[in-house]
Formats: C-alpha cells, structure tokens, sequence
C-alpha cells in the first residue's frame, strides 16, 4: 500500500518532478564528469609529465654529495666511481616495475676532437682540435628483462624534449650527434666526421645529427655508450642513471623517513607509488648506488596535478550546491501546494513520522531517476573533456555509477530536509479549516 501511494504521488505534479529531475540529472553529470576525469587524470597527467624529461637520477655512492648549481654537474668529469650496466635489466623487477617509464644510462669522459674535416690544411699546418665532453648514452636501446621480455629504452624516452635536427645515432654505429653550440662554435657539418680522441684512443664518428638541450649537452659530443666505454677503457660501466617513473604527487607521509616508520607504515609507503619509494625501491636493486629526486621536475608534477584535481572537486562541489538549493526550491513549493493533502492525512491518522518518510520516500525516488539520467549525461561529457584535453577518453565506471545515486540521493535529503521537516510538523485542524 505505501509503494502504490509513494508510485501514485510520483506521476501527479509532473512540472515540479520534471525540473527537480533536471537539475539533479545537470547537478550529477556535472559531478560525473568531473569525477570520472579526475579518476582518471593521473594517470594521463603522469605520462604527459614524462615529456618534462625524468625524474629520477642514480649515481654511484661515492658522488652522493652533489656539486650542481642550476642544473649543471661541476664535479670532475674522471672523479668517483661507477656503476656496472649489467645490473639495469633488475629496474623492472621491482614491485613498481611497470611504473619504470624509461632509463638512460650516461658515460661522461673528457676528450679532444679533431676537426680536420671543416679545415683545409696545408702541410706544415696542425689538425686543430676542440677540449670538449664526450657522452656515451643509450638512444634506443633493447633490453633482455629477467621475465624473459624485452624493453626498449633510451635517453629518447628519459629525455623527449631534446630537439635533434637530423637523426639520432644508431646503437653499436660508429656515429654521433654534435651539440648545438658545439656544432656553432666548429662549424661541424651534419653527415661530416669527426675524429675523438679519449687518452691514447681515437676514433672516427660519422655526424648524424646536432641537438639542443638547453643545457650543458650542447657543449659536448654524444654516442652509442659502448664506444664510449670502449674509449674511455670503461667496458660496462657507466657514471649517471637517468629514470623517468610514473608517480603520484607526495604529501607529508611520503616525504618522512622509511628508516624512521613502523612495519605496517613502512609496507603502506612502498606500496604508494611516490616518487621517493620508487626511488628508494630501485637503491634496493642496484647495489653501490645512490638515487635522488629530481625535485624541480617532480615537484612541478605534483603541484599541476594537485591544483587540477582540486579545481576539479571544486566544479563537482558548485554543482551539487546548486543542485541541493534547486531541490530545496521545489521541494518547499510542492509541500506548500500538498498542505491540504498533508492535512488530510493526519486528519485519517498518519503521524508525522509517516507523512515524513511518504514525502522522502518520493524525493529519493526522484533522486535515482534523476542521478541516473545525470549519469548518462555525465559520461558524454567526460569522453568530451577527456577527449579534448587529454586525446583519450575515460572509461565509464560502475562505481562512479554508485557514487553518483550517494550523491544524489544525499543531495536530494539535504535540500528538502527543511520543507520535509516543515510538513511533518503542519497540524491538521487549522489546514482543513483552510487557514
């Protein structure tokens, strides 16, 4: 009998059903929208940031004391020590391995090149040569991964912003890219070669390209990291590890001391893919090595994703205000026009607990159809926005679905918990005396 009573009072007023269900279906896809980008925005956000370049730099023990100002390394060039290569491939067996986007690793030797091929000389003349940095480095490496799989990487994953006017180097090629002040400064011209001398070791490289960095790079000469190894008589060895890691922004928890934590604090921390416990899980794989943060690229990270996901809920709150003062609106002018049927009912013997729960019971019949049609419309709006700001779409999710008729039914309570509060306390004499 109350389900026929609450389904016959659903279908009357059909104006006042029709704009509250309006303004809960506009209130919950604004709030599904937004809830299903910023579930999603993460993870789309944290690959986007990888083109800021890594965010993660290992170095051997022995140089953990840094001797960089504004990004650039001052520390000699053959000081302190190295890190074996073979040890790489064990990057992607720890827990967050999937969450290993790239490495690079990084040879860095004096050395002094030859410029023969830019000068004409004459007999009695001197080759001119260049004091310049020699990088062995990985462009597009493939790795054997212990499961068996491979994994191909490179200072062209770690570092995409770098600009290559020609082509990058072929792995095991006795080729080079030239650094963009480097090739200003000697006038080196791409497809040219140029003679590298480490110690009593030369070399002569083919120029396959120039790069910019904006950084110290330009200066130097850079090549397939096993010549360089084969140069500097450093066969697998390398001297700075270059990661770039999908992380999640840190917050106070993540930023304490893992030596400091309980055992349960400690398994929450490596189990939360901060930058730091990343970094503090590839240390436990790569013996001898020292890993820091790269701050200024993951701090950038976690406060643009941070603000984002803010603005976010802040969207989603406007529009659940907005919806619980529209239901508050229409849910007071539906009790003030039902005060004679509210009368009637108390007059027959209905007390003000039934003629309350009766009224709700509407309101959150309403609050379902509506959620649900806010639902369907947030989930166009979403593939909207994801496919406008990010290039992919959000999948829809059944437990946004749920979250979604929580929110409405809670805002559908809220807004009419004073017109609600207000019939059950209207007394039936004066209404049926239509005062």
């Amino acid at each position: 009998m109350f389900l026929r009573i609450v389904a016959d009072s659903f279908g009357r007023r059909p104006r006042h059903k029709f704009l509250t269900g309006a303004a809960l279906a506009l209130g919950m896809g604004v709030a599904t929208a937004a809830l299903s980008v910023s579930l999603d925005v993460g993870d789309r956000l944290a690959k986007e940031f990888r083109s800021l370049g890594a965010n993660l730099l290992v170095t051997p023990q022995a140089d953990s004391l840094p001797l960089e100002i504004g990004g650039v390394d001052y520390r000699p060039l053959n000081a302190g020590a190295y890190l074996p290569e073979a040890d790489l491939p064990k990057l992607k067996t720890i827990f967050w391995h999937n969450n290993i986007m790239a490495f690079a690793p990084v040879l860095q030797v004096p050395a002094k090149a030859s410029l023969d091929a830019v000068y004409k000389l004459k007999s009695d003349e001197r080759i001119p040569t260049e004091t310049t940095t020699l990088l062995g480095m990985w462009s597009h490496h493939s790795v054997a991964v212990p499961d068996g799989s491979s994994f191909v990487t490179g200072i062209q994953k770690t570092n995409p912003w770098w600009s290559v006017e020609g082509r990058w180097f072929t792995e095991g090629a006795s080729e080079c890219l030239l650094g963009k002040r480097f090739a200003m400064r000697t006038g080196e011209p791409i497809g040219g070669a140029i003679s590298v001398h480490v110690g009593t070791q030369s070399l002569s490289l083919k120029v396959t390209g120039v790069v910019s960095t904006g950084s110290a790079e330009d200066d130097a000469i850079i090549a397939p990291l096993a010549l360089v190894q084969q140069l500097a008589d450093k066969p697998g060895q390398y001297r700075k590890l270059y990661v770039s890691a999908l992380t999640k922004p840190e917050d106070d928890f993540a930023r304490r001391d893992p030596k400091t934590m309980k055992p349960d604090e400690l398994e929450r921390w490596s189990c939360s893919p901060y930058v730091s416990s990343i970094a503090y899980s590839i240390k436990q794989v790569l013996p001898g090595s020292d890993v820091r943060v790269i701050r200024r690229v993951a701090e950038g990270e976690g406060q643009i994703l941070t603000r984002v996901r803010m603005l976010l809920w802040l969207v989603t709150g406007a529009a659940l205000l907005a919806a619980a003062l529209a239901v508050g609106a229409s849910s007071a002018a539906s009790v003030i026009e039902r005060r004679t049927e509210i009368g009637l009912m108390k007059a027959l013997g209905a007390g003000s607990a039934t003629v309350g729960f009766l009224l709700a019971a509407e309101q959150l019949l309403l609050a379902f159809v509506g959620g649900g049609a806010g639902y369907a419309l947030g989930i166009i709006l979403a593939r909207l926005l994801g496919e406008k700001i990010f290039g992919a779409a959000p999948e829809p999710s059944l437990i946004v679905f749920f979250v979604i008729l929580g929110l409405a039914a809670g805002v559908t309570i809220l807004g009419s918990a004073f017109p609600l509060r207000r019939a059950s306390r209207y007394e039936p004499a004066p209404i049926l005396r239509g005062e």
